[in-house]
């Protein structure tokens, strides 16, 4: 099944994976991968009576990422406030976001054509995915 770690503490080694409704219980024995657990990670498990065998990191390629951020919105974001980073943050991209404004304050107002020119990209497509990787709708 594949699910998501939901909490990890790496005092007792041990966390939760969630999967739709339903929490599982594991502790690092069960966990299978190189790297130690992290609450976001997806993984894939296997269950018996509730408990769960074996615990592994889920790549990226066995789930399809959907679009959640609107490609128009945050066009028009980066056009019209994008001396502040508001497309950035839209995005996601918080600290970029948070640069452009510092730029644009530094400098008396060079993040403007920053922000104008990636509403441009963002746009025509040349800036095409959020910061989680996920393609712009």
């Amino acid at each position: 099944m594949l699910g998501q770690v939901d909490s990890y503490d790496e005092t007792t080694q041990s966390g939760v994976v969630k999967y739709q409704e339903e929490c599982y219980e594991f502790h690092l024995q069960q966990w299978t991968s190189e790297s130690t657990p992290k609450i976001g990670d997806d993984v894939d498990f296997d269950q018996e009576d509730g408990k769960i065998t074996d615990v592994s990191l889920a790549g990226a390629y066995l789930t399809d990422t959907q679009p959640v951020k609107s490609q128009l919105v945050a066009g028009i974001l980066g056009l019209l406030f994008g001396a502040i980073g508001l497309h950035r943050i839209y995005l996601g991209f918080w600290g970029l976001g948070i640069a452009q404004a510092v730029i644009t304050f530094v400098t008396g107002g060079f993040g403007v054509v920053w922000g104008f020119a990636e509403g441009v990209l963002i746009i025509t497509g040349h800036i095409y995915k959020d910061a989680k990787g996920r393609p712009l709708k």
